[in-house]
Parts: structure tokens; sequence; C-alpha cells
């Protein structure tokens, strides 16, 4: 018997590698092998549909992050390590999808804004100030306005300015995008495997 959570997870998968919006119940019944009526029987509209399914996607990597500040006692591996995992979930995304959540999804829209300020503003910014009161970061850093930088905007590194991650690999983002912004704020002598250019690039 089909559950919901197996509907979830097949609306994940098709709304993210082929767009919200073009991806029809029909088609969702046709993949899962059951008629409408019953994934009207879990969600109200295709719009809670998507709404559920972006809640359901971002709750997994909060788990995931959860896990990472669990096991990690180096808050700036926990930040690489956060935005290794994140990319490796973006990197499955067509752009169409985020477009299609801010055009025709408001609600889940809404949902991820959300997940990212709260990413930025609560989690990563508590990241960067335990690094710097661990003194891995230089105390004359404004930490806030690197968070604001480097971080906030993420999103659109990542989609209003062209396909990215269908350009090149997560690994490769993941250094130019973050591991070489956390090099020009910590302090000279801070070192990490992590750091090392040879496990991003082929």
């Amino acid at each position: 018997m089909i559950t919901k959570a197996d509907v979830l997870k097949c609306s994940i998968k098709n709304f993210t590698q082929f767009g919200s919006k073009t991806v029809t119940l029909t088609d969702l019944s046709k993949l899962l092998g059951i008629s409408k009526k019953t994934i009207y029987q879990y969600f109200d509209s295709k719009e809670d549909l998507v709404t559920q399914s972006v809640d359901t996607l971002l709750q997994n990597y909060q788990a995931d992050i959860d896990a990472i500040l669990g096991s990690c006692h180096d808050p700036i591996e926990c930040i690489i390590l956060i935005y290794k995992r994140g990319f490796e979930i973006i990197s499955n995304f067509k752009p169409s999808f985020l477009y299609g959540l801010k055009k025709y999804y408001p609600a889940a829209s809404d949902l991820f804004d959300r997940f990212r300020a709260h990413l930025s503003s609560s989690i990563l910014l508590n990241l960067l100030e335990e690094a710097q009161d661990e003194g891995i970061i230089e105390s004359n850093i404004n930490i806030e306005l690197v968070t604001e930088l480097n971080f906030t905007r993420l999103n659109n590194h990542a989609f209003k300015q062209g396909p990215m991650f269908d350009l090149y690999p997560a690994k490769t983002i993941l250094y130019y995008l973050i591991i070489c912004n956390l090099k020009g704020i910590v302090k000279p002598g801070y070192q990490h495997p992590l750091f090392e250019l040879s496990l991003y690039v082929d």
C-alpha cells in the first residue's frame, strides 16, 4: 500500500528534478501506480503537496545538520560539512524548481526562504562566533557582516547568476564559494585537512 511518505518521496524526487509546476498530480499518480484520489487522501491540493514536500526536504537536511553538529567539534569543519551536504542536495535541483516555487507556490517558497535565513543567521552565525571565541578567527573580524555577505546571499550566487551546479561539480563550488571565504577570515596558523584544494578539483 502506498503511504503518505511514499508520495512525498516520489514528489520530492520529481519536483526537484523537473520542477514543481511541470510535474502534475497525474504524473505522480502514474509513477506511483495509484489514482489521484489516493493522493488527495493525504493532501488537500497540489499546493499542499508541494509545500509538504519542501518541508520534508528541509527537515531531512536539518537532521543532517544536527548529526554534523553532534559529531563535529571544530566549528569551521562543521560549516564545511554542512555546506558539503547542502550542495550535494542542491546539485540535484534544477534551477526551475526554486524559480517555480517562488512564482507558483509562495507558501513553499516562504518555507525555503525561512530555512535559509535560519541557517545563516542562527546556525552558521553561531558557529562563526564559536570559532572567533576559540581564537580560530581574528577578533576584529565582523562576524555578522561575514555571515551576510558569504552565507545569506548564497542562494543568489547558486541560482540567480546561472545554473552553477550544471557547470561545476558541487565539491568545486564548495571550495571556491565556502572554503576560500573561510580561509580569508581564519588566523594564519589555522590548518585543517578540509582546506586542501586537491580534495575539490580533479
